[in-house]
């Protein structure tokens, strides 16, 4: 085990004494102080209550859970005072302005992977820390948005066997474990390294005639295994929770891919761009893999609205490039089995 640092003391050294580096360090210490309280309130499970329950939809039609709402309020809670110009939520249908003059704003999904809270299978809250737009003197809804290349911090906070951080300032991706004696995040995994090869992957499989041609050839090549053109066997997960696959990728490499398809409300991907792909995508990064919307790295993506969707494919970097080269070169990636093709063996 590595040196037994905490989050507020490996900030605090990165930090150093520049003022703006205090800052970002401040919002973060912030975030989470309270996702120590999310972590004790999913723990009780149904002793706590309903927190599965489903209270309404969120701007984008999308079932809010109790606990849903409960996150969304503790972290709106600990940036009150902070110096932050606006704050994105998932739950909240336009940003927060709460400081114009601030250079700094803070994005989160409050609780990803709510529909597992029943289930008793990891969840997780996805925060973003970035550079305000110089001025903030537009509306809110343009002012706010930033591509990924603004991130000052980027992290999530995952609720499963342990309560984990993973974070990165811009100088690797490190992983904290909550100790619940001292109740402090102590580092745990320092300057993690993805592997760049991989024989696992994290697909929706249920959703296959609904993928473009490259996603169908790729998964196709990937369980044609060794007879196949890949010339080698493939695992295959799929947990329904971004800071889950992430996590795993983290650990022992990977590729997780929710890509477009045609289905309605799909066709620009699912995941959020500006609170989920975007700080997802630079922990990945950080760690030395990689990830793409397919056609482009999610960190050259230009935020046009809040809420807006991309397709998402991040992992080990060898993996990540040969959907690239997919997607560039669709014709010569190899030929789709009888399995996946328009009308496969699925259907009549």
């Amino acid at each position: 085990m590595t040196e037994q640092t905490t989050i507020e003391q490996h900030l605090q050294r990165w930090a150093g004494g520049d003022a703006a580096r205090l800052q970002v360090s401040d919002i973060v210490n912030r975030l989470v102080d309270r996702t120590i309280t999310i972590a004790e309130i999913v723990a009780q499970g149904p002793l706590g209550g309903s927190l599965g329950a489903s209270r309404g939809e969120n701007t984008d039609g999308d079932t809010q859970k109790e606990l849903d709402l409960i996150a969304n309020d503790l972290l709106l809670g600990a940036l009150e005072g902070a110096p932050v110009a606006y704050i994105l939520s998932e739950e909240l249908d336009e940003a927060i302005e709460t400081n114009p003059q601030a250079s700094i704003s803070v994005a989160f999904d409050p609780l990803d992977g709510s529909s597992n809270i029943d289930a008793n299978l990891s969840i997780g809250t996805i925060f973003s820390v970035f550079q305000s737009a110089a001025g903030h003197n537009g509306a809110r809804s343009t002012s706010a948005l930033r591509p990924g290349t603004r991130q000052l911090a980027a992290g999530y906070v995952i609720y499963g066997p342990q309560t984990a951080l993973a974070i990165t300032v811009g100088a690797g991706t490190h992983i904290f474990t909550f100790d619940h004696k001292s109740r402090l995040f102590q580092l745990t995994t320092a300057n993690v390294s993805i592997p760049s090869k991989t024989r696992e992957f994290a697909i929706n499989v249920s959703n296959f005639r609904h993928w473009d041609r490259s996603i169908r050839t790729y998964v196709d090549d990937c369980l044609d295994g060794d007879k196949g053109l890949r010339d080698g066997n493939f695992n295959m997960r799929w947990v329904a929770s971004l800071v889950a696959e992430c996590h795993r990728i983290l650990s022992r490499g990977g590729i997780f891919l929710y890509p477009k398809d045609k289905r309605e409300g799909y066709q620009q991907g699912r995941i959020r761009l500006i609170y989920e792909a975007q700080p997802i995508s630079w922990l990945i990064e950080q760690a030395g893999g990689g990830a793409t919307t397919g056609l482009q790295a999610i960190s050259e993506v230009e935020p046009a609205e809040i809420h807006q969707r991309v397709p998402f494919i991040f992992g080990s970097r060898e993996e990540v490039e040969r959907v690239e080269r997919y997607y560039a070169e669709p014709h010569d990636t190899g030929t789709p089995s009888p399995l996946f093709a328009e009308r496969g063996l699925f259907r009549a």
